[in-house]
């Protein structure tokens, strides 16, 4: 791979989407699943290209700019050669002049045998610089005598006949844009002037980029274009380094981050924040609907609704209601008039709106609706024991005269030390909060983007 360092940022108006999606919606999303969502499409993410410098602070791999239409090269002959194929008219201008035809009887040329250029015979005196010029402009990659190799002679008349006409004619070309006329005789001619000309104001060397990431799978440098393709498959296999893009774009936008089981990363409007119903007085309305939360599993949107807020069943609509139809064709009944939330239903949706933006329950994006769990008890510090004091020794007289030492008795028991960080005891696990650089495996829900 080129030595070409490649980031994949998220596009911006993306992120906005994505983030007014939530903040509308007020579902929980998994921030890998939206990082897969953003490499899906190429217009919903950005490629940045970077080069890498030397201790000296040259470029290891130097990187080239096409000033018309941006394209990206890794050499400069390419670029060059690049410019005068898609761009040679907005510099030069080609004039065909009839001469005189070669001289003698060819009964046989040479020909490409991958491009099907016609050479011309071998023993022309412009045969070597045809040879080479067509292996420098399309082939350079190939070594030349492998390109020689796939050279073929061809002895058919209409081909032999087709390369005498075309040495009946000389192509000069003329330089635009010039303040005193100018023709070249050659495309070597050609070449040599564009560099001196217009090479420094339309191909530059830079140091980074960023391009959208239609125009990276658009890329005419094969090697920066495998270089592109490998970096969105190994960000599509794990997209650690967008994700963690992604984290800080929410986090600047007010969204909140926080990890259910310990492992999936969601964004959402709201960290978990547990609710206690016995310490802190809500409305009937917010208790019936954290109780009913707590008794379904799985709870969901549409249950949560059908069960507080049921829809009154429609009445079917009269005959006299039905529009008038013309002599022998149908009655069509008259459509039926947009029905408004019922009282109760809206009471219920902005109970349910105000627990989902304060935390209090989350819903995520599979519908599922959960209370915020109770925090985790802090463990509590059992007390130090104190370091036991150093006792001096008993001295005991002995018959013959001299002193032995012997055992103290008494002083304190030895107290058992715990731990610090030792684990409390086991209790229903808790959604924790996580800050915006925190990134964990994906699942399989996502949200909407454009």
């Amino acid at each position: 791979m080129p030595e070409i360092n490649l980031t994949i940022t998220p596009e911006d108006l993306s992120v906005d989407m994505v983030a007014k999606q939530i903040r509308i919606t007020g579902r929980a999303y998994p921030l890998f699943d939206i990082a897969f969502l953003i490499l899906q499409k190429p217009e919903r993410h950005m490629v940045t290209f970077a080069v890498r410098k030397k201790q000296d602070g040259t470029p290891i791999q130097p990187l080239f700019q096409c000033a018309l239409d941006e394209t990206l090269w890794l050499s400069e002959d390419e670029a060059v050669r690049h410019v005068l194929d898609r761009h040679f008219a907005t510099f030069y201008q080609a004039e065909k002049t009839q001469i005189d035809p070669p001289k003698g009887v060819y009964t046989f040329v040479a020909q490409c045998g991958m491009s099907g250029v016609i050479l011309g015979p071998p023993n022309y005196h412009d045969y070597q610089n045809q040879l080479r010029r067509l292996h420098a402009e399309r082939f350079a990659r190939l070594p030349f005598e492998d390109f020689k190799a796939r050279v073929k002679i061809v002895k058919d008349e209409a081909i032999v006949k087709k390369w005498v006409e075309d040495q009946s004619w000389k192509t000069e070309f003329n330089c635009l844009n010039l303040p005193e006329p100018l023709r070249l005789g050659s495309m070597e001619d050609v070449e040599k002037h564009f560099r001196q000309a217009h090479l420094p104001n339309i191909i530059k060397q830079i140091e980074s980029v960023t391009l959208t990431g239609t125009v990276t799978r658009n890329i005419r440098d094969r090697e920066l274009a495998r270089l592109a393709r490998n970096g969105w498959e190994e960000q599509n296999r794990f997209p650690l380094q967008l994700a963690t893009t992604l984290s800080q774009q929410f986090a600047s936008r007010g969204l909140q981050f926080f990890k259910v089981n310990k492992t999936l990363t969601h964004v959402a409007v709201a960290r978990p924040h547990f609710l206690d119903l016995e310490a802190t007085p809500v409305s009937d309305g917010v208790k019936r609907i954290v109780d009913l939360i707590n008794a379904t599993t799985k709870c969901t949107h549409k249950q949560l609704l059908a069960a507080l807020a049921p829809s009154p069943k429609v009445p079917a609509a009269p005959a006299a209601d039905a529009a008038p139809a013309a002599e022998g064709e149908a009655a069509v009944p008259a459509p039926p008039a947009a029905s408004e939330p019922s009282p109760e239903l809206a009471a219920v949706m902005t109970d349910l709106h105000w627990l989902i933006h304060q935390g209090h329950v989350i819903e995520f994006a599979n519908g599922v609706l959960e209370t915020a769990k109770r925090p985790l008890p802090k463990p509590v510090k059992q007390p130090k024991a104190p370091k036991a004091t150093a006792q001096p020794a008993a001295v005991v007289a002995t018959p013959e005269g001299g002193t032995e030492v012997g055992e103290v008795t008494g002083g304190e028991a030895p107290v058992a030390v715990v731990a610090e960080d030792a684990p409390a005891a086991p209790v229903a696990e808790a959604t924790e909060p996580v800050t915006a650089t925190e990134a964990a495996p994906a699942s399989s829900e996502a949200p909407p983007a454009n």
